[in-house]
């Protein structure tokens, strides 16, 4: 399943919190408005049921509650009659003065009828005894009604103020139609808003995608970006290493293909000559002649094309190398004894000397320092005539184990030294491609090691490695 952009995902999101919290915010909102109006209405109902109660006190007679009621019919009948000034609201709202004795004393025109009777049957439903004061809700007719019951304990009267559930219902939708109003009306806008301002927070990042897009599939240069955000400085960065990496890579490639194309095309020409001269030959030891050329030319071929593939693993970069506690003394006598017919068949004396006691404890990549010690006595048996002796010495330091490897051959001039490190450069006629001592020098740069060319005490070259007990 295809992701959704990074630009879809946070507006979908961003919308949806916004959408919940203005849910949540104007629901919140509606319920406190809801109860706010009912409490300024219930303490309405309060004070007008105190007001009246103030108004029909014990000091008023029956006559003068009578004048007081054909007043309030009066004044309702002319505002109907001369469309006086009011409100719809006031048939919504009314009051009663009620006598359990004598019924109903004193009403305005909203008052419900029957109010007494409902409650006195929702005191019954409730096996009361009697009424009892305060707020009380009854349905009248179909509609529902909020009561205040105030009892008048001097005159035993109860005064009934009420009013519509309606208009409290009416005032509350209004208030939540108009909070809610601007935040429908600025929703839109603010989702516009959002939408401009993820796009121009991720514009960088879509710079870099379109640059990538835009780059030559062959282009490995480094990215050249503008100032970017911190989140993005971690991706060019890491994409700028690998672009590195990746020419590096290709370097090595170039470098193991013109190395190898510029050392094997003169064995394989040698090759084939030796191929073709065993073919003419007219005599069978003409012909044995050619094809022992042919061996030696086969052996060149191998050892070069075994030079070359371990330069190219001891590459920088080319892999990783691990460091695991390694025994000197013993990795040395292994490495010996796989080339001791190889000096015994050229009739050559090779030798160990080291402290059997000494702590001969390291640090390395075993797989290389076993390559870099087969390289320096290979050389040393290769450069060696017959009978000569090659001596392999290990001497432990307290950081340090210093390995030398002397030989008795004709050694090198210190003038030419310094080049023998590099690449495809020997003096002489050597079976070797010039790489061995590249390949020595490559692994002890990776140990850390110090490499020195000197004169050996048996006449010829000696080459001294010094190699940390630790690595760098």
């Amino acid at each position: 399943m295809l992701m959704r952009s990074i630009r879809q995902r946070t507006l979908a999101l961003l919308l949806s919190i916004l959408l919940i919290s203005l849910g949540l915010m104007s629901w919140r909102s509606y319920q406190d408005a809801q109860h706010e109006i009912e409490e300024l209405f219930d303490a309405q109902l309060a004070q007008s049921a105190r007001l009246v109660q103030g108004l029909v006190g014990h000091d008023m007679d029956q006559p003068t509650r009578q004048a007081l009621q054909a007043a309030l019919d009066q004044a309702v009948h002319t505002q109907r009659r001369h469309d006086m000034p009011g409100h719809d609201y006031e048939s919504k709202l009314g009051f009663q003065v009620v006598s359990l004795s004598a019924g109903t004393l004193l009403q305005s025109a909203g008052a419900p009828a029957g109010a007494l009777s409902a409650l006195r049957r929702a005191g019954q439903a409730r096996h009361a005894t009697s009424l009892a004061d305060g707020y009380h809700n009854v349905m009248l007719d179909g509609r529902g009604w909020r009561l205040f019951v105030l009892h008048d304990a001097v005159d035993d009267l109860w005064i009934l103020v009420s009013e519509r559930e309606d208009v409290r219902g009416e005032l509350v939708s209004k208030i939540a139609r108009r909070s809610l109003l601007p935040d429908l009306l600025g929703l839109p806008l603010l989702a516009l808003l959002i939408w401009l301002a993820v796009g121009w927070g991720l514009r960088p990042l879509a710079d870099m995608a379109r640059l990538l897009k835009q780059r030559d599939p062959d282009n490995l240069a480094p990215l050249r970006l503008p100032p970017l955000p911190l989140e993005l400085e971690p991706v060019a960065a890491s994409l700028n290493r690998l672009l590195l990496q990746v020419n590096q890579l290709l370097d090595r490639e170039k470098r193991f293909i013109a190395d190898a194309a510029h050392e094997l095309r003169t064995p394989l020409a040698v090759l084939r000559i030796h191929a073709q001269n065993a073919l003419q030959a007219t005599s069978s030891n003409v012909r044995d002649e050619a094809l022992d050329q042919l061996l030696h030319g086969v052996d060149r071929a191998t050892r070069i094309v075994s030079q070359l593939l371990t330069l190219a693993r001891l590459e920088p970069n080319a892999q990783q190398h691990h460091a695991a506690p390694c025994n000197l003394l013993t990795l040395t006598r292994e490495t010996l004894a796989e080339l001791i017919p190889l000096a015994l068949s050229q009739g050559q004396e090779l030798s160990l000397e080291a402290d059997e006691q000494a702590d001969m404890q390291l640090y390395a990549d075993v797989a290389s320092l076993a390559i870099l010690l087969q390289n320096l006595v290979g050389n040393a048996l290769q450069y060696t005539p017959a009978d000569g002796q090659i001596m392999v010495r290990l001497q432990a330091l307290e950081d340090r184990l210093i390995l030398e490897v002397a030989d008795s051959g004709p050694g090198i001039p210190a003038e030419s030294r310094a080049q023998l490190f590099e690449r495809f450069f020997r003096l002489g006629t050597g079976q070797g491609a010039g790489l061995g001592l590249s390949i020595v020098a490559r692994i002890a740069e990776l140990h850390g090691a110090d490499i020195a060319l000197l004169d050996s005490p048996l006449g010829g070259l000696q080459v001294r490695v010094s190699l940390p007990r630790q690595p760098a």
